[in-house]
């Protein structure tokens, strides 16, 4: 009987199942009204068990194996050559290097920069350029071509993707090449023999850090971590009182969501190159130090709107020695009064908030410093520094263009002689504010006494300082202050070109300590009006590629004009194109 089934097993497994009857077409399609339809006439089969087929013998698994879950599109045979950023890269970062999570990011930026300008030019005070040359300030057309080649190198331990690195080391050297070209003797050196041309070149390190990740205090990755070394800091929104890239230790981390961010931090300021701007580590930092508290705390006052307390003590002992910049001119002490070095400690309490109330744009930050200077060098004694600033920017959004309103007061001294300090000054500013680095006044330094080594403001500065330079000086709290309204409009005309304008309006709130170094009456504290405009093409609407081109003029007020006889001269300008490749 067994015998029998299996031999008859082959052709039952092989038999179909009974179809149902076939139906006539005309059945199918005949019209009929609608209700409920007939029954199925097909009856199923009953099941047999010996038609049910053996189950199939374990068979291996088709499978590639991949390294890790990252390559798996490479496993499927999509691959990319190494140079390309767009896709799966392993130098930025994309795929890991052998360990599962240590991950490298390289980055190269090309920084070429030519620019020219006009600006007063002190006349060299020993042999001039040309035959009756007896003014203060003679012919003032400058130029420079600047190129810095930017690399940076990090090694990164963790998933980044939703929580913060575990461990990151960076380091980032920087390569520069200048040379500029004047028409006045001792403008660029100190030696006239030198001429009017200077070529320069500079290797800095703009960053060498290790940054730790200590602990998670919440299930959302809130966090502590430290960074130690040379690292990039910003005190606000737009850097009005200090931005830079000194040596510090900062602890760092977040709260509740990440709605409150905090910053501890303790930085000394590193040396500068005098023509490029870069670090210069090869050189011993200074005696400057800076200790920093802040707090951040989003979508506060108002959803959208994120608001910093800030404190800040500098702690400056410079004063040791007379520091020489690298072109022969002294930089600390500043030129000015009997130029003995000098020692100052002051503090900062600012409050700064950034976001938007409705579809309004707010900017704004509001500083009070409050400290000593042991001996200022105008006034030769000891002096209480007590000054003020506020910022604000406001501005709204019409589709592909921006509309921006924009006011600035600094506090500036009435008295240089009475003891009180009431000019205000930052530690190493670096303001994103009233057109930035594309506004005369704040772009250019313009000398006003010693031969150039006091200039009313810094470059990249807006403040009326009255420093010997932004980088490589000394705060000074005895300066005029300033007053600044502007208005702006910045328009996306296509998804490659921006153009960008602005108009301000600069006045000077006290112009005392103008009249004392100057050794005449007061000028007006009428400055003028900064006129620029720039424009920004990215031809892939990417950062990879991106060109600028700008052009600034300050039409001179009452004040400049007494101060460097602007009728004569006519009107200072800069105009300027910068091309910025990235990888």
């Amino acid at each position: 009987m067994i015998a029998a089934l299996l031999f008859a097993w082959p052709a039952a497994a092989q038999e179909d199942p009974k179809l149902p009857p076939e139906k006539k077409l005309d059945e199918e399609i005949n019209q009929r009204r609608p209700g409920p339809g007939e029954p199925l006439r097909y009856v199923p089969p009953v099941p047999d068990s010996l038609q049910v087929p053996p189950p199939r013998p374990s068979e291996r698994r088709e499978m590639l194996p991949v390294p890790d879950r990252w390559r798996i599109m490479q496993a499927l045979g999509f691959k990319w050559p190494w140079y390309d950023p767009y896709n799966q890269n392993v130098l930025k970062g994309d795929l890991p290097i052998r360990a599962p999570d240590w991950f490298v990011n390289v980055g190269v930026v090309s920084d070429t920069l030519y620019e020219a300008r006009r600006l007063p030019t002190p006349v060299g005070s020993q042999p001039t350029s040309r035959d009756g040359a007896i003014d203060v300030f003679g012919q003032g057309k400058q130029s420079t071509f600047s190129e810095t080649l930017i690399v940076s190198l990090a090694l990164i331990k963790g998933n980044t993707t939703f929580k913060p690195p575990d461990y990151e080391f960076r380091i980032v050297p920087a390569f520069n090449f200048n040379r500029s070209e004047v028409e006045e003797l001792r403008a660029l050196r100190v030696d006239p023999r030198q001429g009017t041309r200077r070529s320069d070149n500079h290797v800095g390190l703009q960053e060498a850090f290790a940054d730790v990740h200590l602990r998670n205090v919440s299930d959302r990755y809130d966090f502590d971590s430290i960074r130690v070394g040379i690292q990039p800091f910003i005190s606000d929104f737009r850097g009005f009182v200090f931005q830079d890239v000194p040596f510090g230790v900062r602890l760092f981390g977040t709260r509740d969501n990440n709605k409150w961010q905090y910053n501890i931090g303790w930085f000394r300021r590193l040396e500068k190159d005098t023509n490029s701007g870069l670090n210069d580590p090869w050189t011993a930092p200074r005696r400057d130090d800076t200790f920093v508290v802040n707090a951040y705390h989003q979508d506060f006052p108002v959803l959208g709107f994120t608001s910093q307390a800030t404190a800040i003590y500098n702690v400056n002992r410079d004063g040791g020695r007379d520091y020489y910049n690298n072109n022969g001119f002294l930089e600390r002490p500043a030129v000015m009064g009997d130029a003995r070095p000098h020692d100052y400690r002051v503090g900062y309490l600012g409050y700064s908030g950034d976001g938007h109330i409705g579809r309004w744009n707010l900017s704004t930050s509001v500083y009070v410093a409050l400290g000593r200077d042991e001996r200022h060098p105008l006034a030769q004694r000891p002096q209480d520094i007590r000054a003020a600033f506020a910022a604000a920017e406001v501005s709204r959004d019409f589709s592909w263009a921006r509309v921006r309103l924009n006011a600035l007061l600094q506090s500036g001294d009435k008295d240089p002689f009475d003891g009180k300090a009431t000019g205000f000054d930052a530690i190493l500013e670096n303001p994103q504010f009233a057109g930035a680095d594309t506004s005369f006044w704040v772009r250019q330094a313009v000398p006003l006494v010693g031969g150039g080594g006091v200039a009313l403001s810094g470059r990249n500065g807006v403040l009326a300082s009255l420093r010997s330079s932004k980088d490589q000086g000394q705060s000074n709290f005895v300066n005029p202050g300033l007053l600044l309204l502007g208005v702006g409009a910045d328009a996306d005309l296509s998804p490659q070109v921006r153009a960008v304008g602005n108009l301000s309006y600069l006045r000077f709130q006290d112009t005392t300590v103008l009249g004392v170094l100057r050794n005449q009456a007061p000028p007006s504290r009428e400055v003028g009006w900064d006129l620029s405009g720039a424009i920004q093409w990215r031809p892939f609407m990417s950062q990879n590629i991106v060109f600028n081109a700008s052009a600034a003029v300050l039409l001179p007020g009452k004040g400049l004009k007494q101060l460097y006889d602007e009728d004569k001269r006519g009107p200072q300008y800069s105009v300027l194109a910068n091309l910025v490749l990235s990888f």
